[in-house]
């Protein structure tokens, strides 16, 4: 190794034999070793940058530790200067503070805070309101929609439907009935690239319709099997073909209630007087924007979910393939949705939800 008298340090016996204890103890943290080594080669008379490349640092940090060594002796080694090490944290009226304009304060130029813009409104840094928006489970990003009914005969109907759910009748069948509309046979532009490791599925962000089609299910509450039929319209015409569907798929010796929604098709003169020549049919209709309410719904969301949303169809028949094996596939393996809640409960959460909305505005 070259040697320059002129860049040595001249090390006393109890310095040397300090700094070379701390460099052989394994309790020693690894950046006091590394300055120890340091001072060490700067005593055999090595050059900075040789010392550099053996030690594999840089210049500027032999030469800093050179320094410090010079001014403060070996106790300098262990010293932390000021503005290393952990950072002060910042008071509670600071927290309070961020907490405050969170909750009653908007930005300028927004419709909600960010971190970054929060940071810069009460001169701290973004990561820190993190963690006070972590701690204080905050979520300005975040926007939940809600829709409260005011049907005016809403409790009644809501009792009706739970009460099919909880304690359905004897010698009866209980079907949620909807329609999903506009079912649009989707096609990309362009071929998509399979999934490989490290990489997710890749598809075209556009994309090409090849028509629509409706999907009419009938949901049985008990055994979560499905009744469906694809048809191009959703008038009353159709609708009653659906439900001569339901009446030819059931036991005739059974009632069938039916939960439906306030659509017009329901209500339709031709479906009165289809179901009073079948009074075996019952419809019980849910509150108006209670559609929470059919759990035909959430049968809904589990075929977009899983068969539609990220399907490709090159026309409407290819479609309603798929709706139809996906049924079949239901029916092979049902699983019900269990209802749980009782109408009180929703009705005591309504009426809480209304107090609240009360006194906000």
């Amino acid at each position: 190794m070259d040697m320059n008298p002129a860049t040595s340090i001249d090390l006393t016996k109890t310095d040397k034999s300090t700094l070379e204890g701390w460099v052989k103890a394994p309790s020693t943290p690894q950046g006091l070793v590394m300055k120890a080594k340091i001072i060490l080669l700067f005593g055999q008379g090595a050059l900075p940058s040789r010392i550099a490349k053996k030690l594999k640092t840089s210049r500027p940090t032999v030469a800093l530790w050179k320094k410090r060594f010079k001014e403060e002796g070996i106790n300098g080694l262990k010293k932390i200067k000021k503005g290393r090490g952990r950072k002060p944290v910042f008071k509670m009226e600071k927290v309070k503070a961020i907490i405050e304009s969170t909750l009653h304060e908007k930005p300028k130029d927004a419709t909600h805070w960010s971190t970054r813009s929060m940071a810069k409104h009460q001169n701290v840094g973004h990561l820190y309101v993190q963690k006070v928006w972590q701690a204080n489970n905050l979520k300005p990003h975040l926007v939940k929609t809600f829709k409260l009914s005011n049907d005016k005969h809403f409790i009644e109907k809501l009792k009706d439907v739970v009460g099919l759910y909880l304690n359905p009748p004897e010698n009866a069948l209980v079907f949620c009935v909807d329609e999903k509309t506009q079912i649009q046979a989707l096609d990309r532009t362009q071929p998509s690239l399979p999934m490989k490791r490290g990489r997710a599925e890749t598809v075209t962000h556009d994309y090409k319709r090849n028509g629509t089609t409706t999907l009419f299910a009938a949901l049985d509450v008990l055994k979560g099997e499905v009744i469906g039929e694809c048809m191009q319209r959703h008038r009353n015409k159709e609708f009653l073909k659906f439900l001569k569907r339901i009446d030819q798929a059931t036991d005739k010796d059974l009632d069938v209630h039916c939960i439906m929604d306030n659509y017009g098709t329901h209500k339709h003169p031709n479906v009165k007087a289809w179901l009073a020549k079948h009074p075996r049919f019952h419809f019980h209709f849910i509150p108006t924007s209670s559609s929470w309410l059919n759990l035909v719904e959430r049968w809904f969301g589990e075929i977009t979910r899983k068969r539609i949303r990220r399907g490709t169809f090159k026309s409407v028949p290819e479609l309603e393939a798929a709706i139809h094996e996906f049924i079949a596939c239901n029916n092979a393996s049902p699983k019900p949705f269990v209802w749980t809640k009782k109408a009180e409960d929703i009705i005591e959460k309504v009426n809480r939800c209304k107090a609240i909305l009360q006194t906000s505005h």
